[in-house]
């Protein structure tokens, strides 16, 4: 469809988190931020074990969301014309059996909602990727807490294949880990689960896939290597967009992290304090994900679904 330039919002609803953008999508098909906006909500609590979203789970959510669109509303004044925005509920949304409830609790606040399936998931990171990157051949990784993508296509083209795996952060650390900090055994049992899950994937795409230039990751687990890596203490989404993170890297903080409990780990720099429960999960997931590439190292973006949904909104998707 048409590319439509303004400036546009979203609001991406993970399983752990709760993000924003308000974006200007340019006539070229590039995005520059305007701001952005993230919570921990932990939509997804215990939603593998009941098969429900939790009251306070919602709760928190809404709450988060209420504050985006008082920001967008200030955003509309400064700028002198309407904002269209569009709220994306994606792994734990899907999963509760009161995902209809949630939408209904979201559009009452104001904001349009959709619950997307994990293919929708995937080609809306690898848009949001592609806006940043030149064109090249990649694979774009997206941790989440309830699920991960992996998505391979040129950026010039689109997507060529991909694949959402119902492996997440949170839901492997309710799955696998019960105590404090995870065991040998919990870890190992963990990591088998994870390969068996991706590995079928990973052959299929070996077999019919000429190899990628670049493997990019997305959200919350890797951003969170470089910003432990670089101990930052305040987030600087500049020095982490386009940062290359090594074999090494990754191995040296999860093998730190998996020997912390929750509340030593919580005390990490560069470690969101809301994000210790799960890390030791996804660290185990992008080690997966880095040993079935054969890869040595990867790429972080910043641009990721939220970038995606913006475009997609410029182009009238969402309608």
């Amino acid at each position: 469809m048409t590319l439509q330039p303004g400036r546009y919002g979203a609001i991406d609803i993970g399983t752990v988190t709760c993000r924003m953008l308000i974006a200007d999508v340019l006539a070229d098909g590039s995005v520059r931020d305007v701001e952005r906006g993230y919570t921990i909500v932990n939509l997804g609590e215990d939603v593998n074990a009941t098969g429900v979203l939790k009251e306070s789970a919602m709760k928190r959510a809404e709450a988060a969301i209420t504050h985006y669109l008082q920001r967008v509303d200030e955003q509309q004044r400064a700028y002198g014309k309407p904002i269209p925005i569009v709220a994306v509920a994606t792994s734990a949304a899907r999963d509760a059996q009161n995902g209809e409830e949630f939408i209904a609790r979201v559009e009452r606040l104001g904001v349009k909602l959709a619950i997307i399936p994990g293919e929708r998931e995937a080609a809306l990171s690898f848009a949001g990727v592609a806006s940043s990157f030149a064109c090249e051949r990649i694979a774009v990784v997206d941790i989440g807490g309830g699920s991960t993508e992996v998505i391979v296509g040129c950026t010039g083209e689109g997507v060529q294949c991909a694949h959402s795996f119902d492996v997440g952060c949170r839901r492997v650390t309710e799955k696998f880990f019960f105590t404090d900090p995870p065991t040998e055994a919990e870890l190992d049992a963990a990591r088998l689960w994870i390969r068996q899950t991706m590995e079928p994937f990973f052959a299929q795409l070996a077999a019919e896939s000429a190899p990628v230039d670049k493997v990019v990751c997305v959200a919350g687990t890797a951003t969170s290597v470089v910003s432990i890596r670089e101990k930052m203490v305040v987030y600087d989404t500049e020095r982490v967009h386009g940062a290359r993170v090594t074999r090494h890297d990754v191995d040296s903080i999860a093998k730190q992290l998996a020997s912390e409990d929750v509340a030593k780990r919580a005390q990490t720099v560069g470690l969101d304090p809301g994000r210790a429960p799960v890390i030791v999960a996804g660290m185990l997931i992008l080690q997966v994900v880095m040993d079935l590439f054969d890869t040595p190292d990867f790429v972080v973006s910043e641009s990721d679904i939220l970038q995606g949904i913006v475009l997609a909104e410029a182009r009238k998707e969402f309608i």
